[in-house]
């Protein structure tokens, strides 16, 4: 008789009714049962939330005798496969296997060697939805707030991408500043990239649009990149990098919006008197001594 191999992801925060009555389907069928859990190359995101260890420690409170095996995602599906057949091979070298899934599972995938078999689904059990019900959910549990700190420390550190623009006018002997309401410096106008945007371009003519209204410029120049010293960020792993563009004003009134308090046009000239006085925003000296060492020369 074949071993069965289940193949699935199981991101659930516990096994619903539609897991176990797959698993009891198709023990019933075989002696021997095998899941392979698919691992993410992205640690801790919205889809992948568990990592395999936690998965595994799932499975088997209520299945002690199940072998369960990871199988890493890989961009080609016949190399996948592939790693597939063979990590049963190597594991279990005189096995004949049947391997099972759901319609929406591997199988429309898989281009390996050995027979798949389809299972019905069970009720109207979805993954999704279950993670969407705990998004919010917080628990006066020792586990729930180690699970937090769990889910941090296995994460990537990260780079929050920002987008900073310098608009000029008059030959870019004067730039367009902003000001928040809670600081009194001066600085580039910008903030986040978003998902949603195309482009880093993208990103800087939108927090151009937000922050300043609707002013008509020349398209968006990359000038340079760096890291922010962000005063949230100082004393995290997590950093900002932004990216610098520059325009042209060509027409329209600048108006303060969004986070922005304060617009106001300075001479490029005044700039280097302006950070001695400690009037611009610490985290964009770097930056305007760029735009300064770049275009000061030409006036």
């Amino acid at each position: 008789m074949s071993t069965a191999v289940v193949i699935a992801r199981f991101q659930t925060p516990y096994l619903h009714e539609g897991h176990r009555n797959l698993l009891t389907q198709v023990s019933a069928k075989h002696a021997k049962l095998v899941i392979l859990l698919g691992v993410s190359p992205i640690k801790g995101s919205r889809k992948n939330p568990y990592d395999y260890y936690t998965r595994e420690k799932m499975i088997k409170k209520d299945y002690p005798d199940v072998v369960v095996l990871p199988i890493s995602d890989h961009p080609s599906d016949r190399v996948w496969s592939e790693n597939l057949d063979n990590l049963l091979k190597s594991v279990f070298p005189n096995e004949h296997f049947c391997l099972y899934g759901s319609r929406d599972s591997f199988i429309p995938y898989y281009q390996g060697k050995l027979p798949t078999v389809e299972l019905p689904e069970h009720g109207d059990h979805n993954a999704t939805e279950l993670r969407r019900q705990y998004a919010d959910k917080v628990y006066d549990s020792n586990d729930f707030r180690a699970g937090i700190i769990y889910a941090y420390y296995n994460q990537y550190t990260k780079v929050y991408p920002t987008v900073d623009i310098a608009v000029f006018r008059d030959e870019k002997a004067e730039i367009l500043l902003g000001r928040k309401a809670l600081a009194n410096q001066w600085r580039l106008v910008g903030g986040f990239a978003d998902p949603e945007d195309e482009s880093y371009e993208y990103a800087a003519k939108r927090e151009l649009a937000e922050e300043c209204g609707s002013i008509e410029t020349c398209e968006m120049t990359y000038e340079t990149s760096g890291k922010i010293n962000d005063w949230r960020y100082r004393n995290e792993a997590d950093k900002i990098i932004t990216l610098l563009f520059s325009c042209d004003y060509r027409s329209g009134t600048p108006a303060a919006q969004d986070d922005i308090a304060d617009l106001c046009w300075f001479k490029l000239s005044e700039l280097p008197q302006m950070i001695t006085d400690g009037k611009t925003a610490e985290e964009h000296t770097a930056l305007l001594n760029f735009l300064m060492n770049k275009y000061l020369k030409t006036l």
